[in-house]
């Protein structure tokens, strides 16, 4: 059985100070929780309706997991793990890395993420304004990849400063990425879902590319940032 206490604990993690305090986030789901563990992510306490094997665990009952789960529907496991700590950050960009400024929606953080364990991207680097990678529904959406890449909350003009490969930035107002030859190493900018990226950060940027429209009828202003991370990123991994 749960205290009140602990339940109170596991709900307060869908807060960021909390986390930070606590050093604990929360994963749910079955996929997600062994994903997690057989990456070497170390449990504080999983929670479980069913018997299970291959890990310690606590069996509640499900309107326990209700109780604290974070999720519209409780998944019948979830995890309370520890935040990973990254000693170092890859600031040689001897490989392909994804910069995101001031990403604020869980979902579309997640879906990149997911987008670069696919294309094997290691490493995204978010401003400190972007919304934290172990919020519960950026976790959920990850659907396991955020065992896989690392994100950095870093100071991306910094960034973009020591950066001595080619840094690219995805605007309305550039060329047509299928005009680009993108080089093995460097640095692509995704901005906001509402503002783009800072004009700040951008005058910093020499390289801006633009996804085409080919609409006659005028159509959509813009791209969701996760479709559009996914159609500039085949296009860069596509030699």
């Amino acid at each position: 059985m749960l205290s009140k206490n602990q339940q109170k604990n596991i709900c307060q993690l869908s807060h960021k100070k909390h986390r930070q305090e606590s050093g604990l986030f929360v994963a749910e789901g079955e996929k997600l929780v062994y994903d997690l563990l057989n990456s070497g992510w170390k449990a504080d306490q999983i929670y479980s309706t069913e018997p299970i094997q291959q890990t310690p665990y606590t069996l509640i009952s499900f309107s326990e997991m209700k109780k604290i789960s974070h999720l519209s529907s409780a998944s019948p496991i979830l995890g309370v793990f520890y935040l990973p700590y990254y000693n170092s950050i890859e600031k040689t960009h001897k490989e392909f890395s994804l910069v995101l400024d001031n990403i604020s929606d869980p979902g579309n953080l997640g879906t990149i993420i997911r987008l670069c364990d696919w294309f094997g991207i290691k490493n995204i680097f978010c401003s400190s304004n972007s919304v934290d990678c172990f919020n519960p529904k950026v976790v959920q959406s990850t659907m396991g990849s955020i065992a896989r890449v690392r994100c950095h909350y870093v100071d991306l003009h910094t960034l973009i400063d020591d950066c001595d490969t080619k840094v690219f930035a995805a605007t309305l107002d550039g060329s047509s990425h299928y005009r680009e030859s993108f080089p093995s190493e460097g640095l692509l900018v995704m901005g906001s879902e509402s503002h783009g990226i800072s004009e700040a950060l951008l005058e910093k940027i020499d390289h801006r590319i633009t996804i085409p429209s080919f609409s006659r009828r005028g159509g959509a202003e813009s791209l969701n940032v996760a479709s559009a991370t996914a159609i500039l990123l085949s296009e860069i991994f596509r030699s």
